[in-house]
């Protein structure tokens, strides 16, 4: 195998793998530096959302990348499709957000319209419902649901095969996959980046670093910033039952296979070998409030895993001046965003410039700004 590239991708995940497909498919000569299966990937414990409404409050710009990523996803969905055959099982016809009592439905009403308030942020619609309207569309409800938010950008699919599909086709594009290759140290010489892993250098004209909350001590070796401040979630997955819940919901999904996905968690401890079991308990009550049905229901599995997730929640685009062809990407909503990273993202990244108000708002260099202003985090 060579070991000299265009461009290495530092991270295997799901982020990575979107930006590595991209640039495969633009004909880039690529090279994905990964820790492999032994890695505890967020991309393996995520709730597989393509989530718009509520994205960006404090960050107008991002309402317009997510927004911008859900109407491209029918088109990746499609073309992932055709080059390897896989389905991931796109559903775009709506999600809800669900609230069990009149305060709560208050407290979301409120909360969109700060959001839909900010300057710059992306017009988009979020409809508040009663309960009869949201019955029309969630027969299934229990009698504590008063109401609920809708939008129709709102959607899911099967992230697992996502991954897949982004690994099977990147390789197609013939992308080069190194597991058990994590990244220990990064220099530049000649034009050329060395990266050094445990399995030997890999030299390329790019780096980019996608590796998650690893992308914290990655970043300096480059001249980059990307603090993180990564939380653990909890899900919970039902048996397979008939399908009755046609549109996703923030915190439940009934996945194309038939088993229903209960996930409403954040915790600061940093440990997935093991479940807070009161926190589930917690979660499955108000699933159970939410649609009566699922009592009936055994769990067959739940997990925990580890977020990743930028200090201030929104993502980290941005390349370096000191070491010019180095580039980090961080962000917390990989599945909604795979598509901006695949079309988008890489295309820029090949070019060797960040372009556009798309993406300037997304500089590291605003967490310096706010430590410097005194403002901290938001």
């Amino acid at each position: 195998m060579r070991n000299d590239y265009d461009i290495a991708v530092v991270g295997g995940g799901l982020l990575g793998s979107a930006i590595a497909w991209g640039l495969g498919r633009i004909g880039q000569r690529v090279v994905v530096l990964d820790e492999g299966d032994v890695t505890k990937r967020a991309s393996r414990a995520n709730f597989a959302l393509v989530w718009v409404q509520s994205k960006g409050l404090g960050m107008p710009a991002y309402t317009v990348w997510t927004v911008r990523a859900s109407e491209t996803w029918a088109q990746l969905a499609a073309e992932l499709k055709d080059q390897t055959g896989l389905d991931v099982c796109l559903q775009r016809n709506g999600g809800f957000h669900l609230a069990l009592s009149e305060g709560e439905l208050e407290q979301r009403a409120n909360t969109l319209k700060r959001l839909h308030n900010q300057v710059g942020a992306a017009d988009y619609q979020v409809e508040v419902m009663d309960r009869d309207r949201v019955a029309a569309m969630l027969p299934a409800i229990g009698p504590e649901v008063v109401g609920g938010t809708f939008c129709p950008l709102d959607g899911h699919v099967n992230s697992l095969r996502t991954f897949r599909a982004f690994h099977t086709g990147f390789k197609a594009f013939g992308v080069d996959y190194r597991p058990e290759h994590p990244v220990t140290a990064i220099a530049q010489s000649g034009g050329e980046f060395r990266l050094a892993t445990p399995k030997g250098e890999i030299r390329a004209g790019k780096v980019v670093l996608a590796a998650g909350n690893a992308n914290q001590a990655l970043a300096p070796m480059v001249g980059l910033h990307a603090p993180m401040g990564p939380t653990r979630g909890q899900i919970v997955v039902t048996e397979r039952t008939l399908p009755f819940l046609p549109h996703p919901l923030t915190t439940i999904r009934q996945t194309d296979e038939g088993t229903v996905m209960i996930g409403d968690s954040k915790e600061d401890l940093l440990d997935d070998s093991g479940l807070d079991l009161s926190i589930s308990t917690v979660m499955a009550d108000r699933a159970r409030r939410t649609f009566p049905l699922l009592g009936r229901l055994n769990v067959v599995r739940t997990w925990s895993g580890i977020r990743v997730m930028p200090k201030d929640g929104f993502p980290v685009y941005d390349q370096s001046e000191s070491h010019p062809g180095a580039f980090v990407a961080c962000c917390h909503s990989g599945v909604t965003l795979a598509s901006n990273h695949a079309y988008a993202l890489a295309p820029m990244i090949a070019a060797g410039q960040l372009d556009g108000p798309q993406v300037g708002a997304f500089t590291g260099r605003r967490f310096a700004a706010a430590t410097s202003t005194g403002s901290g985090y938001y």
